[in-house]
């Protein structure tokens, strides 16, 4: 393999995270990604990250996850979001 093949086999490597990844990023359970992928939307449920399907395998992108993380990211009532003011 040369030099450009493995740059580019590492970038698509950070890209993409398996279920297990996905999990530990995201501090939820695999058993949680399971559910919501196989439920769809509920009400009052939590709706899954998206995902890419490769064949049998699952994928989550780590941008669709950030993305994901800010939409379901819910102010504290009566307070000021703390963790969303501290990156500024």
């Amino acid at each position: 393999m040369n030099e450009q093949s493995t740059t580019n086999q590492h970038h698509i490597a950070k890209r993409l995270l398996t279920e297990a990844e996905c999990a530990r990023y995201i501090s939820m359970s695999r058993q949680f990604l399971r559910k919501s992928r196989m439920n769809g939307v509920l009400p009052g449920h939590t709706v899954a990250p998206p995902f890419v399907k490769i064949g049998r395998s699952i994928r989550y992108c780590i941008h669709d996850l950030d993305s994901w993380i800010d939409a379901n990211r819910r102010p504290v009532p009566g307070g000021c979001d703390h963790a969303h003011n501290a990156d500024r």
